[in-house]
């Protein structure tokens, strides 16, 4: 007789199962073209070993918690792609009943080596007082000279990094650049605060920046290279998708939690109200809202409530904002921004608020 354990891990089984048929149809129809030494089963056996180890935020079994539809999109987004997870090419990631196959640093530069034809990919970065020279051709970049002594290597003294990718055609090598400015523009967008002092990228900010430059590089390679559709959907979906289930995910935790109110006129905590739907303006706690109780206006107006832009340091943190303050979705946030992905995003955090602030005018909260 079946445990009520077996039945819960053979259901999901069943999901890979039919992953590795739909693979095989698109194989067959010449609609996905893979590396002769990637073993679709391989993958799959490695994925369902890990996913059924990986758990959720709350400790709980993914291939519980997370829907059938997720698990079956993020194993064929893992596939088409080439990846495997137990070369830490990607990771299966929870987003509250959402499974997400992320690709990893080492996952981007597997799918250039497969895709763009890359033999090498390697990266530097440059220090303050280096010598570093490139030139410029028709839009191309070529690194002339770089001279470094040790005494240029100190925590803060990075100004710029760059990736050569070299190819195993005749092709000349295609040369990233990216100043410090860039990088930084670019991790605003991770959820991870990298302006932490004990953050990842503070810690070990010549590897990081070094990641940094050769993702850039890689994609760019990969989109320019690749003419499947279906593989640049699944190579764009983890990208575009991470942030808005961040988001989806931390509303719907604190959609019904119970808040604490804060009235600092009096010295006090007391409980507060059961969260009210979004668009009553409840007070669910956020990056940069002020709480304390404000007495109304004359006539009964209520005061704008205040927004600290000054702490929405990476783009979640912007997107969050504009959820609570504007009752915007993700999505609407790009639309406003004329942009299609948070990928394409180039300004700061706090300039996309005050572009998005602009808009909504007498709706938008006093900053």
């Amino acid at each position: 007789m079946e445990t009520k354990e077996t039945t819960a891990v053979a259901k999901p089984y069943d999901t890979v199962t039919n992953v590795a048929t739909t693979l095989r149809k698109f194989t067959e129809n010449k609609e996905l073209i893979l590396p002769d030494d990637y073993s679709i089963e391989n993958a799959l056996k490695s994925a369902w070993l890990i996913l059924q180890e990986t758990v959720d935020k709350d400790h709980k079994p993914v291939l519980q918690s997370c829907s059938p539809a997720s698990i079956t999109n993020a194993l064929l987004d893992m596939a088409v792609q080439g990846l495997n997870p137990g070369k830490e090419q990607c990771y299966f990631i929870a987003y509250g009943s959402k499974l997400l196959c992320q690709r990893s640093y080492f996952g981007t530069m597997a799918v250039a080596h497969r895709v763009a034809g890359a033999k090498d990919i390697w990266a530097e970065v440059v220090y303050q007082d280096d010598k570093f020279e490139y030139t410029l051709s028709h839009g191309k970049k070529n690194i002339t000279k770089h001279t470094q002594r040790v005494e240029n290597i100190k925590e803060g003294n990075i100004i710029a990094a760059y990736c050569v990718v070299e190819f195993q055609s005749p092709n000349p090598s295609y040369t990233e650049i990216m100043t410090m400015e860039q990088i930084r523009k670019a991790w605003s967008k991770s959820k991870m605060n990298p302006d932490a002092p004990t953050s990842t990228h503070a810690m070990f900010a010549e590897e990081m920046c070094k990641r940094t430059v050769i993702n850039r590089a890689c994609k760019k390679l990969i989109n320019s290279s690749s003419d499947s559709n279906l593989f640049l959907e699944s190579f764009h979906r983890a990208d575009d998708e991470q942030a808005e289930e961040e988001i989806a995910a931390e509303i719907a935790e604190k959609a019904n939690k119970e808040v604490i109110d804060v009235d600092i006129g009096a010295g006090e905590i007391t409980e507060g109200q059961i969260a009210e739907p979004i668009g009553a303006r409840a007070p669910i706690p956020s990056i940069g809202v002020a709480t304390p109780k404000s007495p109304p206006l004359e006539g009964g107006e209520k005061p704008k409530p205040k927004r600290d832009i000054s702490k929405l340091l990476t783009l979640n943190d912007m997107l969050k904002a504009c959820f609570i303050d504007f009752s915007m979705q993700p999505e609407q946030v790009y639309k406003e921004l004329n942009v299609s992905s948070s990928n394409e995003v180039t300004q700061s955090p706090q300039d996309c608020y005050r572009q998005i602030a602009a808009v909504r005018g007498t709706n938008a909260p006093d900053f």
